[in-house]
């Protein structure tokens, strides 16, 4: 069969759900407030998929798009109860690259069942190593059970990535503390700048603080060297004289659109082809392999040619 591709030469090879539109910490950069959560909760119980009807989903989706990885985000996914069930039968799918994006405050317990299921990877939000700053930053208190989470996945042989979104002025003078972390952990951190998502769209510029101002903030106590860019790569990575790895995001000020490999399936079954459409593409129910193709290509041409440029949908329901 065609291999869908657009003018760019893009398609979809990484899948990226989101299980659940409700998450246990309330970021300053994905919710409005902490009454948002409630909301979102109230409004998909018992609306969203079964988790056999998105395993049927994902299953569609994967024979015809051959995917290499799937990543589960959320709101929050180790809320999700069926996140095992899904993830063994990805596996089953032969897809072997299954990753998940969690805060990690549930992670520390729920490690030994994603090992079995097969996880291989784990990108855990933390952005502050500080508990005041960790608290201001995430709405919630958490950040010991956060650090165990990562200690238990570590040891229990699944891959540690970090992600930390860099604010100016509330949590940018954790990027020193975090990268020592992560180098003492030796586990590879990527900072990410932030995005105009949800109740920050049009107003991000308050907070932005920008790759280049990170690499100079990080230029003052290490030397460094870059590291080639991979094709459909989210980061640009740097290593440093000790040998240890830190990426940055950066979304607005080097765009990663031209050859961006990515698909999203939200809780209620719809599809978007790139975080800054806010058009959801339902593919629920949807069985003809030509009416699918004809949702895929809706979706691929709502990717950006250039650069991100943001949308009014919250993080919580389009996932990270």
């Amino acid at each position: 069969m065609e291999q869908l591709k657009d003018h760019l030469g893009r398609t979809f090879k990484t899948l990226r759900i989101s299980l659940i539109n409700n998450c246990n910490m309330a970021c300053t950069y994905c919710s409005y407030s902490n009454e948002e959560n409630q909301k979102n909760h109230a409004e998909s119980k018992g609306n969203g998929l079964t988790a056999k009807e998105l395993m049927n989903l994902i299953t569609q989706l994967h024979e015809r798009l051959n995917f290499s990885t799937i990543r589960f985000t959320g709101g929050e996914p180790l809320l999700y109860k069926e996140l095992p069930y899904l993830i063994k039968g990805a596996r089953k799918l032969g897809i072997t690259d299954l990753n998940l994006t969690s805060n990690g405050i549930l992670l520390q317990k729920q490690v030994p069942a994603l090992k079995a299921a097969g996880l291989t990877a784990i990108n855990v939000s933390l952005d502050a190593t500080d508990p005041h700053t960790f608290f201001m930053m995430g709405r919630r208190h958490g950040l010991d059970q956060t650090l165990r989470g990562i200690d238990a996945a570590l040891n229990a042989g699944i891959a540690v990535k970090i992600n930390s979104v860099i604010m100016k002025g509330l949590n940018h003078n954790q990027v020193i503390p975090l990268l020592k972390y992560a180098a003492d952990q030796q586990i590879i951190i990527r900072f990410l700048e932030i995005m105009a998502m949800g109740h920050l769209h049009g107003k991000a510029e308050e907070y932005f603080f920008s790759q280049s101002e990170m690499l100079q903030l990080i230029s003052t106590q290490y030397r460094f060297s870059p590291i080639p860019r991979k094709q459909a790569a989210t980061a640009n990575y740097w290593q440093t004289e000790a040998g240890n790895i830190f990426g940055i995001i950066a979304n607005e000020s080097q765009p990663f659109c031209t050859d961006c490999d990515r698909l999203r399936l939200d809780v209620y079954g719809n599809i978007y082809g790139c975080l800054s459409n806010d058009q959801p593409i339902a593919i629920k129910g949807v069985s003809a392999p030509a009416e699918l193709d004809l949702r895929l290509r809706e979706a691929l041409a709502q990717k950006q040619s250039i650069k991100f440029t943001g949308s009014k949908l919250s993080m919580l329901h389009i996932g990270g």
